[in-house]
Parts: C-alpha cells; structure tokens; sequence
C-alpha cells in the first residue's frame, strides 16, 4: 500500500466538505506553508490546498501562520525602517498616486520600505515598473535596500528577490484564473519588521482578518483599508473605513468621501504624469486628494491622537515641501 503524503493531512482538514472541514490552527498554517516553501509538496496538492483555501477565506489565524512560516526561511538583514508599505495589486483606472504619497513620505523623513509583485494581473501596472520609468529603480537585494534608504529614505525590493517561492504562487494565478491567499499574506511579511504597517485590501470583509492576523504576528502599529484597486491609496470618492491595531488594541475610524461622483476609467495611463505632477503640481483634483488623503491615513497610523483635520492639513505641508528635484522624465 502506498503511504499517504506528510502533505495530505492539510488538504482533507480543508476539504472534508461543509460539516467536516474546518480551518487551520496557526501552527498548522505554519507547518504546511512551511512544507510548501522547502519544496515537500507536490503541484496537485499545492494547486488544491491553495484553492480549497480561496472559497473558505483564509481566517486570520492561518494568515499568521502562513506569515511566521515565510518569515523563517527569510535572510534579511537587520535594516531600520519607519514603515513597511506592502504593493500587490496594481493599476488600472487610475495612475499609481500613492507612490508620490510614499515618496513625499520619505521626503519628509520617514523612511519607507516597499515590497511587491508585478504582471500576475492582465491589463494593470505595477509599483515595481512604475517605479523604475520615473527613477526610482527597485532595489535587487537587500544591500540596495541599505544603500537606498541610507540615500533617499526609500526602497521597493520586488517579492521575487526575497521569496521566490510566494512569487511563483503569486504567479499561478494565470492557471488558477483566480487570486490565491498569497496575495493576502504577501502584504503581511514586513520582512523589516517595521513598527508601522501599511495595508490595503480588495474587499472590505477582509479588513478584519489583516487587523487580527497583525496583532497575532506582534505588528506593533496596522492599518488596513480598501484602497483604490487593492493598493494603499485613498479612494477620494469613497468613504473610507480605516482598521488600525496599536499594540494589541483594535480602532476603526471612518474618513468622508472628498470627492462626490465616480471617475471614470482612463484608457491609457502615462507614467510622466506622475513626473509631471510631482514636479510642477501639474494632475486631477482626484489625483491631488488621492495623495494627500493617503499621506493623512498614514499619519494618523503613526500619530493616532491627531484628528482628520489635522493630518490632512500636515499631509498637505509633506507634499508642498517634498523635493521636486527627485522625480526626472525619461
């Protein structure tokens, strides 16, 4: 008889069907993502659990576990960072305003680590090649990382240069046609292990299970909300719940819409206009508020006994004070 596979005991506690299935423990999660990344499991278990995982929702305590075991197979470096900005989900109505936010973030002394993945969606553009067509090239290892924050207060190292494995998950969306609980835990790593954390999801009922995964991974300060296309930006014409976790404590605060009406979809997203805004404050009203509301969202993060008013009043001193000599055309 041939013996069953270490692997298996994690697809059947997924998918023994409506009453005998059940979610993982976050040792449980720990282990069989474990497994994934050292290479133990074949590609039809892997394929399987991950999507046996996409129609039950991952819970809160499987994304900690999945979190803590990537987190052992990664080598970073000891590196201080303010704040961790995670970016997996790319553009597609709307230029990637948050990345002038990040930067003016930057400018003003914070310094901002950013990691993502690219191209696993058809028809959106990404932080990491954004990025690299306005100057700011990503990092390739973390040694960039250093040299960058050091120079600038900023660095993007893409996901494929510090676990190629997630990556390769994150890749098999073409397969899948669906997205896969590694777009969820990728935005939990903070491979730095900044104090602030920066998270944006694609639905709001996932807010919840960031919020708590945080508190059980020990993140120090979270904040979680549904940004614009799934990338931590402000939605001007939405309201906009914002979940923070400091230290162990839950909040939500709820931000108004500053724009009233939906914008519509641009055809063509040109990268120089990013350039151009930041440089000569040339963009959208949109654009404008998308920046300055998500510059405020991460100010309260950072200073939670500030009010509305007041963070967006800083977030408008950041930006006029950024350096305008730092973005060039190409």
């Amino acid at each position: 008889m041939t013996e069953e596979h270490p692997f298996a005991q994690y697809v059947r506690i997924l998918g023994k069907g409506k009453t005998g299935s059940r979610s993982l423990t976050q040792a449980e999660a720990r282990d069989a993502m474990g497994m994934i990344l050292r290479g133990e499991v074949e590609d039809v278990q892997l394929g399987a659990f991950l999507m046996l995982l996409r129609v039950k929702e991952e819970s809160h305590e499987e994304l900690a576990g999945f979190v803590n075991a990537v987190r052992d197979t990664l080598s970073a470096p000891a590196i201080a960072v303010d704040l961790d900005w995670s970016s997996y989900a790319g553009k597609r109505r709307q230029l990637p305003w948050y990345l002038l936010a990040a930067l003016a973030l930057a400018d003003s002394g914070l310094r901002v680590f950013m990691h993502g993945a690219a191209g696993h969606t058809a028809e959106r553009i990404y932080s990491e090649h954004v990025l690299d067509a306005i100057g700011e090239s990503p990092a390739t290892d973390w040694q960039q990382v250093r040299d960058k924050l050091e120079t600038s207060n900023f660095a993007y190292l893409p996901l494929a240069k510090f676990s190629p494995m997630l990556q390769r998950m994150i890749d098999l969306r073409n397969q899948f046609g669906l997205r896969s609980p590694v777009h969820t835990l990728s935005r939990l790593l903070n491979p730095l292990a900044a104090p602030y954390s920066l998270q944006s999801i694609f639905h709001p009922a996932y807010g919840a299970n960031h919020q708590q995964a945080a508190v059980l991974l020990g993140q120090p300060h979270a904040a979680v909300f549904k940004g614009e296309a799934g990338e931590a930006e402000r939605k001007p014409e939405a309201v906009c719940k914002v979940r923070m976790a400091h230290n162990g404590v839950l909040s939500e605060t709820e931000w108004p819409k500053l724009l009233d009406g939906r914008q519509e979809k641009h055809e063509t997203l040109n990268v120089n206009d990013l350039v151009n805004a930041w440089q000569n404050d040339n963009m959208t009203h949109y654009g404008r508020l998308a920046i300055l509301g998500t510059i405020a969202i991460t100010l309260q993060l950072r200073a939670p006994d500030l009010d509305q008013q007041q963070c967006f009043d800083r977030a408008e001193s950041i930006w006029q004070n950024r350096d305008r000599k730092r973005l060039a055309s190409r």
